[in-house]
């Protein structure tokens, strides 16, 4: 899909900012497990925390293909930071799309600057993939809702200063799920532990704890029982924004085999002389870019309102995440001992490429709305 002159702009931009300011922390930050927040302060300089922040409220206000391309540039430098902005992204389009004007003019222009951050919180311990499993309540109590429960794997857990929040009014009802406006310093809100994760690790994912926490009637954001129908419509941009980024990690795993099979010599020779390697490289690259088009075309279609959009966007998150996986893997493959050890770019980006089959809609969830749309 050929690129605007705009985009194209974009793309050089934030490709920049990544390889000079995003890429070299990774290592130190994975190692760590903590997110580089003077990256965060560099992508709000950029105005890439107000992607979807519409521009009355002094945002980006970027059309989704503008906004896979920034995810994907983002992503090649540090996979971590891109799921922070995406998450972020999450929040800031949900309170664009459904919450009231005084809302939107208090909260959206200084979420485009980058503070407060955002977090969405729909997965629980016992429900994920079908969230309408889920047991946190909010019960209307005059002009307030009091909320009591448990959410989990919530990205900026810690660094949120705005929580978009899925419950059920009747905790009994699965019909009853609807989305919430809650504050990360309300009163009997507790955030967990940051989680010790196999990957991802600079990013700051924790657990949320709700113990009749209170918050106004007005930060309700939809009306009661339409929180899951929003939650879908803003995940399949969502999903989107996570195939960009498995396409992102892939081609960052692919430069640095490229870069290793041409430095590294056995029996006398570059390894990226022998047939086995040339082929692994041709076959990552074919799936890397595939993924790419595969991408930009849910997000045209995302753009267009197409009826398909959401099938797209499964599709792509589907096929980028597997060549996410794919390509790390053959990377570590080409690398040898070398990719193995903590040392090397390429461990670390095979511990986070997993992640990306994982959230946002696992892959056999993705293949079930895939299945869906074609048959029904």
């Amino acid at each position: 899909m050929e690129l605007t002159a705009e985009q194209e702009a974009v793309r050089d931009v934030v490709r920049e900012f990544a390889e000079a300011e995003i890429r070299p922390t990774a290592l130190e930050a994975d190692e760590a497990q903590s997110f580089p927040e003077d990256v965060w302060d560099g992508l709000a300089d950029l105005d890439l925390t107000s992607l979807t922040v519409p521009a009355a409220y002094d945002g980006y206000d970027a059309n989704p293909v503008t906004a896979a391309i920034v995810n994907e540039e983002v992503a090649y430098g540090m996979l971590a930071v891109a799921t922070a902005l995406s998450v972020h992204c999450l929040a800031t389009s949900c309170i664009a799309k459904f919450a009231d004007e005084a809302q939107k003019e208090r909260l959206l222009p200084k979420m485009a600057e980058g503070r407060p951050v955002g977090a969405f919180a729909l997965s629980e311990p016992h429900a994920g993939s079908n969230p309408a499993e889920m047991t946190t309540e909010a019960r209307l109590e005059g002009e307030e809702y009091v909320i009591n429960g448990d959410k989990q794997w919530i990205t900026n857990g810690k660094r949120a200063g705005v929580i978009i929040l899925f419950a059920k009014t009747d905790r009994d009802d699965p019909s009853t799920v609807t989305q919430f406006l809650v504050p990360a310093d309300a009163d009997g809100l507790t955030v967990g532990e940051k989680e010790d994760k196999l990957g991802l690790r600079a990013s700051d994912t924790t657990s949320l704890h709700f113990d009749d926490v209170r918050i106004p009637a007005a930060n309700r954001l939809t009306a009661e029982g339409r929180g899951l129908s929003a939650a879908f419509d803003i995940l399949t941009g969502g999903r989107i924004a996570i195939a960009a980024q498995s396409v992102g990690l892939a081609r960052c795993a692919l430069e640095e085999a490229i870069a290793y099979s041409q430095e590294r010599e056995q029996f006398d020779t570059p390894i990226g002389d022998i047939q086995a390697v040339r082929h692994k490289l041709a076959e990552m690259a074919t799936r890397t870019q595939a993924a790419r088009l595969l991408t930009r075309e849910a997000a045209r279609k995302r753009a267009a309102g197409a009826a398909d959009a959401a099938m797209a966007a499964s599709m792509a998150k589907y096929n980028a995440s597997e060549a996410a996986m794919f390509v790390t893997n053959e990377s570590v493959q080409i690398h040898g001992g070398y990719g193995y050890v903590t040392e090397g770019e390429v461990e670390r980006l095979y511990r986070d490429a997993k992640i990306t089959e994982i959230y946002e809609g696992t892959t056999e969830i993705q293949k079930k709305i895939i299945a869906r749309h074609l048959l029904e």
